[in-house]
């Protein structure tokens, strides 16, 4: 089923569709579980089907409306912002980090939760 097809009916003509599909998307369901459904593409271009028609009914619920036929326009592609390139290695910095005495670290013990209790019950 195309949707220009589609397109050319009213809103009830495609609620009626709508059900109508809803209930073969349940029948092949279950002759798909039983072992009596032959072809099961037709689960799928079923549930298509009734994907188009309730599209095409929120559409005309929200008052889009779109010519037969007609593609959708879709938004230019915007060009990515250029990434500056990385400077090249900044000889002043670097020799200024060679010049500069390392700092030692110092690294301080926390107390541990027994000597924390032991300080409370003093």
């Amino acid at each position: 089923m195309k949707s220009a097809d589609l397109r050319e009916k009213s809103v009830e003509d495609l609620r009626e569709l709508r059900a109508t599909l809803a209930r073969d998307v349940f029948q092949n369901r279950l002759k798909n579980f039983t072992n009596r459904l032959d072809d099961t593409s037709t689960m799928n271009k079923t549930k298509r089907d009734l994907a188009r028609v309730i599209t095409l009914i929120h559409e005309r619920d929200l008052g889009i409306t779109r010519v037969a036929g007609a593609k959708p326009a879709r938004a230019a592609a915007e060009p990515k912002p250029a990434v500056p390139a990385k400077k090249k290695a900044a000889a002043p910095k670097a020799e200024a980090r060679a010049a500069a005495p390392k700092a030692e670290k110092t690294t301080k013990k926390k107390p541990s939760a027994k000597a924390n209790q032991k300080g409370e019950a003093k």
